[in-house]
C-alpha cells in the first residue's frame, strides 16, 4: 500500500468522470466524514465529452441505494493542469487513467496512484468501468470504492 500521509487533498479520476470517479469521491466524502477527517475531495476525468453533466443515472441509483448518499448535484469536470498542484494524491480508477494522468503530470508534485493499490489484496487492480454494463455493476464499483476509500481514511487516521 503506497505511504498516503500527509494527505490534505483527494482528486479521483476516470474517463468521463459520470461513474466512477464520482462514486469514488462520495465514497471518500463519507469516509471522511466518519473518521472525523477534513479533506479537499473531488473528482474529474481524463476525457471532454462529459463536462457539465451529471453522474450516469446508474451511478446516482448506487450512491443512493448503497451509501445513503445523493450525487446527483455533482457535474463531471476534465483534468486540469493545475490539479496537479491543488491534490496531494490523484487516484485513477484505472490503469489507462493513470497512465494519462502520469503523462500529463509531467514534473508535477502530486503524488499519483491506482485508487485500488490502497486496498490490501487489490493492489494494481482497476475498478472496472461500469458504463456499458448493468446495475450489477455500478453495485459492485460503489463497494469497491467505498472499501478503497475506508482504506484511505483508515490508514489517514493512523498516520496522524
Amino acid at each position: 500500500m503506497p505511504v498516503i500521509a500527509p494527505i490534505q487533498s483527494i482528486l479521483f479520476v476516470c474517463l468521463g468522470n459520470i461513474c466512477r470517479s464520482p462514486l469514488a469521491e462520495a465514497a471518500m466524502r463519507d469516509a471522511a466524514v466518519k473518521a472525523g477527517l477534513d479533506l479537499k475531495i473531488d473528482s474529474a476525468g481524463t476525457g471532454d465529452w462529459h463536462i457539465g453533466h451529471p453522474p450516469d443515472r446508474r451511478a446516482k441509483a448506487a450512491a443512493l441505494q448503497y451509501g445513503g448518499i445523493d450525487i446527483s448535484g455533482y457535474k463531471a469536470r476534465q483534468v486540469r493542469r493545475s490539479d496537479f498542484h491543488e491534490f496531494d494524491l490523484i487516484c485513477a480508477l484505472d490503469s489507462h487513467n493513470l497512465s494519462d494522468l502520469r503523462s500529463m503530470a509531467g514534473a508535477n508534485p502530486a503524488r499519483i496512484s491506482l485508487l485500488l493499490d490502497h486496498l490490501p489484496g487489490w493492489e494494481g487492480q482497476s475498478v472496472a468501468d461500469p458504463y456499458y454494463g448493468e446495475d450489477d455493476d455500478f453495485a459492485a464499483c460503489w463497494h469497491q470504492v467505498k472499501a478503497a476509500s475506508d482504506s484511505i481514511a483508515q490508514q489517514l487516521v493512523k498516520n496522524r
